[in-house]
């Protein structure tokens, strides 16, 4: 890795625990225990600048800090029990963002392909992440009375429309800010 990799992925990877932690001022943007956070979005932006290999390991850097202690999760959390937390697994499910959004800009590196790959890494931010939170509930966290698998999702209804807009928009700047890079040869 060049020097100039390392910065990029702890540029990243501060903006993640920026991300988590935006709206920790505004206590009424977690529904049903899940903070509305920008996390997606910086993840699928590392995964499109960067590309698989070094927006994957910059989200795992932010994940081990949080897990070695500093509170750099959604509303300053952080710490080896986090793993238990229901909402662990969108953290988890970062790495993998990252991962397959920069694979698919590598293999085509289009306009378009940035912002499908975008939205591709939200659907698998939502799908991974709310089925662990689901049984993370189920079998370990103690589910609130009435909870079901359709509650679970409910309770990612409110993020998602900030969430789908923010992807078409990591698309088109992820496109914009590699074009420029390519150019002034920074990557």
């Amino acid at each position: 890795m060049k020097t100039v990799d390392l910065v990029y992925c702890g540029i990243f990877a501060t903006l993640m625990m920026i991300g988590a932690n935006i709206t920790s001022f505004a206590p009424f943007m977690v529904v049903g225990g899940v903070p509305i956070t920008l996390q997606v979005f910086f993840a699928i932006l590392a995964g499109l600048i960067l590309g698989s290999k070094l927006g994957s390991i910059s989200i795992t850097v932010y994940m081990l800090i949080g897990l070695a202690g500093a509170p750099v999760f959604a509303r300053f959390s952080g710490g080896f029990s986090q793993i238990l937390s229901p909402t662990f697994g969108f953290i988890v499910t970062f790495i993998f963002v990252a991962y397959v959004v920069g694979k698919m800009i590598e293999k085509n590196p289009s306009k378009k392909m940035y912002i499908v790959s975008a939205l591709t890494g939200t659907v698998i931010s939502y799908l991974i992440g709310t089925n662990w939170m689901y049984i993370a509930y189920m079998l370990w966290f103690g589910a609130p009375d009435g909870f079901s698998y359709s509650m679970a999702w409910l309770w990612m209804m409110p993020p998602l429309p900030k969430d789908l807009i923010l992807a078409v928009f990591a698309g088109v700047f992820g496109y914009r800010v590699q074009k420029i890079l390519k150019v002034g040869n920074l990557r």
